[in-house]
């Protein structure tokens, strides 16, 4: 495996995060109340909460995928 090949890896892989992660954020601000129908009904969670879970989650998604794909593809891009 060489150098090309893992800045193509790092790449689609940020690609495909970042989509999921766009895709989660639309998701969330479109079915926000069906999201929380549907958990409220197997958790006991208060409205402010479920919010706050959901947005929590997006931006550790967010910066795993900045640390775990963004940061080794621009390390690539930079040697090599």
């Amino acid at each position: 495996m060489n150098i090309e090949m893992l800045k193509a890896f790092f790449m689609w892989c940020t690609l495909i995060n970042f989509g999921l992660l766009w895709l989660s954020f639309g998701l969330c601000i479109k079915c926000a109340d069906w999201a929380y129908k549907m958990h409220s009904k197997w958790f006991d969670i208060s409205r402010d909460a479920f919010t706050i879970a959901i947005y929590s989650f997006l931006g550790f998604y967010k910066l795993l995928i900045i640390v775990f794909n963004v940061i080794p593809w621009a390390a690539l891009a930079i040697i090599g």
